[in-house]
């Protein structure tokens, strides 16, 4: 995605190395091994993208070769610690007395191993979060170390059988119609952190909004799987934005034009073997073997109602694939 993104000529270093993906590919089957090939490479400029918030260690290791496009190792630690969250539901390590829970992995994203709390010792390698009943959504932003701008919020899909997920699972993301109040809220947050941490370039905010306030679930301190449907439904130049943050500039965000839009990741539900998929993004290679679990590829839509189409053209590729 973020290859797609950009306006210059990049070489993309990526795990699943998609049909569609343009300009120089080099795919690994680890972050490790991206990193490896990464820093093989004559010095540049880089931008990492999901997942890599988890390991500053890697992001190190690449602000070591070459320039950042991003925030460095040390706020990705800051950031991501689940005790610091602005304006966060409760958290624990240790067995709390009462009330409703999530179990929640201290490395995690994308809503995997996400699960209900259903009582005894809290798993070595997560933490508890209070569960906060609401509208999940998520904001995207831009920080300049000392201030931010909200680009868009968008309604997060999470655990649709449509997509071949369930639970917390992270699926897509919709823009339609939300509340102001929520808005202004998102706007001030996403302000407030890139102040505390020094926030720089492109980042996220989950949120869950109970009708009246904004709880911050995580943040994603680099560019967020949210942008497509970001720059479909505003027109903004998102990749710029995310240079000017990381040259410690504002953006002007003027939106072009706002519409409903969406994307949605489509899960495989077995195992199966890749035939020629048209009309999507993420294509896979014709005869690439996919696993239970895994994604398939990329649905995108500017329809009306955005989430309505996705489920139609999820349950069309369903014809062509076990999903």
């Amino acid at each position: 995605m973020l290859a797609d993104l950009a306006s210059r000529e990049v070489v993309a270093f990526d795990l699943f190395g998609d049909l569609d993906l343009r300009g120089r590919v080099v795919t690994r089957d680890s972050l490790t091994g991206l990193v490896d090939a990464a820093v093989a490479e004559p010095p540049g400029e880089v931008v990492y993208g999901a997942s890599f918030e988890n390991h500053p260690s890697l992001v190190a290791r690449l602000a070591e070769r070459h320039t950042l496009l991003g925030n460095p190792p040390e706020t990705l630690r800051a950031v991501r610690d689940p005790a610091r969250l602005l304006s966060a539901p409760r958290m624990t390590l240790t067995e709390p007395s009462a009330g409703r829970w999530l179990v929640k992995p201290l490395r995690g994203g994308g809503g995997i191993r996400v699960r209900d709390w259903s009582g005894g010792a809290v798993p070595a390698g997560t933490y508890l979060q209070e569960r906060i009943d609401g509208l999940a959504c998520s904001a995207a932003a831009v920080g300049d170390g000392r201030d931010a701008v909200l680009l868009g919020l968008t309604e997060q899909l999470v655990g649709l059988a449509a997509f071949g997920v369930s639970g917390y699972r992270w699926c897509g993301n919709v823009v339609r119609p939300l509340p102001a109040e929520l808005r202004e809220q998102a706007r001030e947050i996403c302000s407030r952190l890139a102040g505390e941490f020094g926030l720089r370039g492109l980042f996220g905010v989950d949120f869950i909004w109970d009708g009246e306030r904004a709880w911050t679930l995580e943040v994603n301190p680099r560019p967020t799987a949210s942008l497509e449907a970001i720059e479909a439904a505003y027109g903004i130049d998102v990749f710029d934005a995310h240079l000017l943050g990381c040259a410690g500039e504002l953006p002007r965000v003027e939106a072009a034009f706002e519409r409903p839009a969406g994307k949605a990741v489509l899960f495989a539900t077995e195992d199966f073997v890749a035939g020629e998929l048209r009309g999507v993004r993420d294509v896979p290679h014709p005869g690439e073997r996919i696993a239970a679990g895994r994604p398939i590829c990329t649905l995108v839509s500017t329809a009306e109602d955005p989430l309505a189409d996705l489920e139609a053209q999820a349950a069309t590729l369903r014809m062509e694939v076990p999903a």
